[in-house]
């Protein structure tokens, strides 16, 4: 499976098609939505009150012919702006209540479907870039899909009622205010499509700052050791400065388009005031009647600067809708299987396996026939890249094989839902995963997360872990930091054997799991993976030859092929591969020894 093209969506997607998809996360929510609008539109409805004050203060207060009657306006001022104030603080109350709602459920959203992807997948990802599309991109999107449109309704509102004030005011002025209207869109077109690219190079830029920020905290003994500060300080300055430029740009775009909107709307005043000195010299308009007008002018620049500001968060929110849609439009692992298996005996039977990765110059695996019996244990030996791994990847469905079949208990793998398939599967690896939480939420992990105490410990005790962790100082319940780091490698190993022990699966699969150990810990492992493997279908995948010499067959690859099956005496007295493996192994320990 390729990298998936983060320009995807754009292609396939307009700007109209994102924004509906958008939407489609506030409907769930669309009655406090709508509420919220509702309060919005009142809100736009009173704008016009203050400049239609205005007329009748000026001409009938200030012109002192009905003096006494006026004493109403400055309470009539007042319940304006309390009126205002009140609808406001609700308004925005009830719009951060959905737009938090919303981002809740579109991180809800694109979480469970990252855990859904096939292993394929993550190989072609780096993990900063989906971090910062789930922790950074969403929130871009949810301000496209509540904030953007809370301004474009209230403020469309607004500059609608101050027109239709106008309009009634004097018609003529009106009409020259209209002209800044196509202009104003010609200016928000032109600066739009540069605000978009500028967004999806800053969302780029911000995943490499993730991916070098998480790289160099996991890997922060190595940058230590080899003195890798520099070269690391170098890397980051190169993303971080390349956030930078993407966004001066998008600045420099949604700067310049606000002043050059304002300068139609000053041109435009211009005129009006213009043209209405030339009608009062005509009678044809009041002092009050001029102030009020010019008022409402006045007034429309505000909403009209915002639905300019609108532009540059709409076209991130749009550039931040595709990097977020084409996650959640990633295709979830293969999972066409119907049947149900309950317990499986074990049997495992490869019937003409091949796998190649993708732009691999030679097959992974090439026509693999193996049948393994329920209980019995086989390792799998050869040299780096012979297939080891890979053909222990194909049980889970990590990946899929291109051609053959493997079966377990006689039903093809295939034809096995992922849950029923994997339920009947326990993996030790050398690589352990372990969670910043407790010793007893690691070992009850999952699907034995409800798992009572006695058996956490009797798992603990098997897998002969419970020693330490009764020197630990909360016992089960202390936490074991990120990935274990409290923790020594035996230790570690242990719990991930304590976790298998207690899924208590028919089949099991070692991968290098004692290789990265000291001799004393690996002892301790040993002993522990000795009780594991009792009475399951064990696949031992082993570098270290003298951890694998009881088992029941061994099975020898090299590049991608089975070249040698039989026990650990049959094939030292064959003196080919596996021989010739094992004198190499030997003479090197001996020689550190």
């Amino acid at each position: 499976m390729t990298a998936p093209d983060t320009g995807r969506a754009s292609t396939l997607q307009t700007s109209a098609q994102l924004y509906r998809r958008l939407l489609g996360y506030v409907a769930p929510y669309r009655a406090v939505f709508a509420l919220g609008l509702l309060g919005m539109a009142l809100a736009a409805l009173t704008e016009p009150l203050f400049p239609a004050l205005m007329k009748p203060m000026l001409n009938d207060g200030f012109g002192g012919r009905d003096r006494a009657s006026m004493t109403w306006i400055p309470l009539a001022l007042v319940g304006i702006f309390l009126l205002r104030g009140i609808i406001t603080f609700t308004t925005s109350y009830i719009l951060a209540w959905v737009s938090n709602r919303i981002l809740m459920d579109m991180r809800d959203a694109m979480f469970a479907r990252m855990i859904r992807l096939p292993t394929a997948f993550y190989n072609n990802q780096s993990s900063g870039t989906l971090i910062s599309r789930i922790a950074f991109d969403v929130n871009n999107v949810t301000s496209a899909a509540t904030t953007v449109l809370t301004v474009l309704v209230r403020d469309s509102l607004t500059v609608v009622a101050l027109f239709a004030w106008l309009l009634y005011e004097n018609w003529r002025l009106t009409l020259v205010a209209l002209a800044i209207i196509p202009l104003s869109a010609l200016v928000i077109r032109l600066f739009s499509k540069r605000l978009r690219s500028m967004s999806r190079g800053a969302q780029r830029a911000m995943g490499d700052i993730t991916h070098v920020l998480g790289e160099s905290i996991d890997a922060h003994k190595v940058v230590k050791v080899y003195g890798g500060e520099q070269y690391e300080n170098a890397r980051f300055h190169q993303a971080n400065a390349a956030l930078r430029g993407y966004n001066m740009r998008q600045t420099i775009a949604a700067a310049a388009s606000v002043p050059i909107t304002q300068l139609f709307a000053a041109i435009a005043l211009a005129v009006v005031v213009a043209i209405a000195l030339l009608q009062s010299s005509n009678d044809q308009t009041t002092v009050g009647g001029f102030v009020s007008f010019i008022t409402a002018m006045l007034m429309l620049l505000a909403p009209l600067k915002h639905l300019a500001d609108v532009n540059a968060p709409l076209q991130r929110g749009l550039a931040a809708a595709e990097s977020v849609f084409t996650l959640l439009d990633e295709q979830e692992e293969d999972d066409r299987g119907s049947r149900v298996l309950a317990r499986a005996r074990g049997a495992l039977s490869f019937r003409d396996v091949s796998f190649t990765y993708p732009n691999a110059e030679r097959p992974a695996l090439s026509r693999i026939t193996l049948d393994i019996a329920p209980g019995e244990t086989v390792a799998l030996v050869g040299s780096s890249g012979g297939g080891k791994t890979t053909l222990a990847n194909l049980i889970p469905r990590f990946f899929h094989p291109q051609s053959g079949n493997i079966l377990l208990d006689g039903i093809d793998l295939a034809d096995l839902t992922l849950a029923s398939l994997r339920e009947n599967l326990a993996l030790v690896s050398q690589d352990v995963v372990l969670f910043n939480d407790t010793v007893a939420a690691n070992i009850a992990y999952g699907s034995r997360q409800n798992a009572t105490r006695e058996d956490i410990v009797g798992a603990a005790v098997a897998a002969h872990a419970m020693g330490f962790i009764q020197q630990m100082p909360q016992g089960l319940d202390t936490l074991i930091g990120e990935n274990g780091v409290r923790l020594s490698g035996g230790q570690r190993q242990r719990l991930a054997i304590a976790r298998a022990l207690l899924k208590n699966a028919p089949v099991l699969i070692l991968d290098e799991a004692t290789s990265a150990l000291d001799s004393e810990s690996e002892r301790a492992v040993q002993a522990a993976l000795d009780v594991l493997m009792q009475d399951r279908t064990t696949l031992v995948i082993a570098h270290r030859l003298s951890t694998i010499e009881n088992a029941q067959r061994i099975v020898v690859l090299d590049q991608g092929h089975v070249m040698e099956t039989g026990t650990h005496a049959e094939l030292l007295a064959r003196d080919g591969i596996y021989a010739n493996l094992y004198r190499i192994q030997y003479a090197t320990e001996r020689a550190a020894s």
